[in-house]
């Protein structure tokens, strides 16, 4: 939203209900904010239809937490709102609908795999993104829409969840601490959130893309738990010994987990600016160059 309000777009934003709201708070009058439950189908055909977006990016999803469990709302939002939203805008007409995918819809794999092959997800999370991604690629070639979806892979960096692992362990960081660790092989493919917005501008603005089209966006350089804090103690000088297996693994943990971007590359001349050293630097200068936003993180990573 920042990125694009900054290019001079309206933009219009849709939040569920009793969401908080402090990541917005410095966006003042820029913003029409809209609530609306992604799952009330009715709901949202009629606030689509007054607005009619041009672009649509679409990121709501629930399951991507550790906590949240709950298997039907897992489906009904991450799946059903994905259908509802989708349907809604197709009858409105749009330049342009981005869904965001999850790497998690290829599972346990032993290298870094390419969006034509077989998924495999191993959580109900990835379950409901997959079907998602297939349900956007379908419609998108059924009704000759543009819709594309981006597999995420670990995007971090400034405005991120705060009790998720890289503002956690920077926050803590720059307190000269460092926060509890699953174990040091569990592996991630990082990528910093100015290069998925780019991602997602660029799909916006390919209409010649094919039909449905589905990309990975991965930096392609996997990294595990502990090369991220051995990076961070070295930038933040932290003194703090890791405690290695003082916080449980979860069942999608796994010492393998990289992206292969070749095909957005190639077809939209996607890469990534930031290595995950320059990404960590930005975000814990971020983060400390704001007071306020580095207490709330730090009572976030308690």
């Amino acid at each position: 939203m920042r990125r694009l309000l900054g290019e001079g777009h309206r933009v219009e934003a849709i939040v569920r209900p009793g969401t908080e709201l402090w990541r917005l708070g410095d966006l003042g009058r820029e913003l029409a904010l809209h609530e609306l439950d992604l799952r009330d189908s009715e709901a949202v055909a009629r606030l689509v239809s007054r607005l009619a977006p041009e672009w649509v990016f679409h990121l709501a999803a629930h399951g991507a937490y550790s906590s949240q469990t709950e298997v039907r709302r897992i489906f009904d939002t991450t799946l059903g709102g994905t259908v509802n939203l989708l349907e809604a805008c197709l009858v409105a007409g749009f330049a342009a609908f981005v869904n965001a995918g999850s790497s998690s819809e290829y599972g346990h794999k032993d290298h870094a795999p390419s969006e034509s092959e077989p998924l495999a997800p191993n959580s109900h999370y990835a379950v409901a993104k997959a079907a998602a991604s297939m349900y956007c690629a379908y419609s998108a070639q059924r009704a000759d829409a543009h819709a594309v979806t981006l597999r995420l892979y670990s995007v971090y960096g400034p405005w991120e969840e705060p009790a998720r692992f890289i503002p956690t362990l920077l926050a803590r960081g720059l307190d000269g601490q460092l926060p509890p660790l699953v174990n040091s092989d569990v592996a991630r493919d990082f990528v910093y959130v100015d290069d998925a917005v780019d991602a997602c501008l660029l799909a916006a603005q390919a209409p010649e893309t094919p039909r449905g089209a589905i990309y990975n966006v991965a930096s392609g350089v996997q990294t595990t738990i502990r090369d991220a804090v051995e990076l961070a103690s070295r930038l933040l000088a932290i003194e703090a010994e890791p405690r290695w297996g003082s916080m449980s693994d979860r069942q999608w943990d796994t010492d393998v987990w990289v992206g292969d971007s070749s095909l957005i590359a190639e077809r939209l001349g996607w890469q990534p600016r930031h290595d995950l050293e320059a990404g960590l630097a930005a975000t814990a200068e971020w983060l400390r160059s704001d007071p306020q936003l580095l207490d709330r993180y730090l009572r976030g990573a308690a």
